[in-house]
């Protein structure tokens, strides 16, 4: 989509209790138009969600849903969903209906127009930071809707989202990576992988002993041995902390 001149794409700060007027529904104009052409990433909890919501293993979902990329640039490689070949890059799971997917859709979906960054400060609770985002094409801010931000974000279900989530902060934000001291090589980039993104493949190697945490598994990492994903995305993070940092 190109903007027209003089209607670029504006980002601003914004807080959590500042007001904010915006609805997005079937009767808004533009709906659906910020499902195209765009680059959405994928959180590990984003892909934990979908491939459950598919009904997919984590490895059928990486094949068929999902785009790995990594340049040497980056640490770690980024996952993105599939778009469609259709000239307008649209996402894989929108239709003319909406979102096939919208119960489990990712994280990012849910709090547009809003973009959320979070940073870990020692041993609290992650500080995150807030932008409004206006695109040329949305209608949503001329509906007559208005509440603060983070009630606007808690209503889309971001508070699970955030919760997994911020779980990478103390291994994407450790200190020996904020130093420039730690830099993954090739296997740690694989480990990265498996653990956050191919989780029924790590719950196999972890079950056969192929790896292993250096300290009897806590109740809540047993279940997620046995079937709990949300558990399994947190011991997967435990496990890179320990091979990375020896953590």
């Amino acid at each position: 989509m190109n903007p027209t001149p003089g209607s670029e794409q504006q980002i601003r700060p914004t807080a959590a209790d500042r007001p904010f007027t915006f609805a997005c529904h079937p009767g808004v104009a533009c709906f659906t138009e910020c499902c195209r052409e765009l680059d959405l990433a994928l959180t590990p909890y984003d892909a934990l969600r979908l491939k459950r919501s598919l009904g997919l293993s984590s490895g059928q979902f990486l094949e068929r849903y999902a785009i790995v990329e990594w340049e040497e640039p980056q640490l770690f490689p980024s996952c993105y969903l599939t778009m469609v070949d259709d000239g307008r890059a649209s996402c894989v799971f929108v239709c003319a209906t909406g979102c096939t997917v919208y119960p489990d859709r990712p994280g990012s979906c849910r709090a547009y127009p809003i973009g959320r960054g979070a940073a870990r400060t020692g041993q609290g609770a992650p500080v995150e930071s807030l932008v409004e985002v206006r695109e040329p094409h949305c209608r949503g801010f001329a509906e007559e809707c208005t509440q603060s931000v983070a009630d606007y974000l808690r209503g889309q279900g971001l508070d699970l989202y955030n919760r997994y989530n911020d779980a990478l902060l103390p291994l994407v934000q450790h200190p020996s990576i904020q130093d420039g001291s730690f830099r993954p090589n090739r296997m740690q980039l694989d480990q990265y992988m498996l653990a956050l993104y191919d989780l029924d493949q790590f719950r196999r190697q972890m079950v056969d002993g192929r790896i292993a945490l250096n300290r009897p598994l806590t109740p809540a990492q047993l279940r997620g041995l046995a079937g709990d994903d949300e558990e399994l995305l947190l011991l997967a993070v435990r496990w890179l902390m320990q091979e990375y940092f020896g953590a």
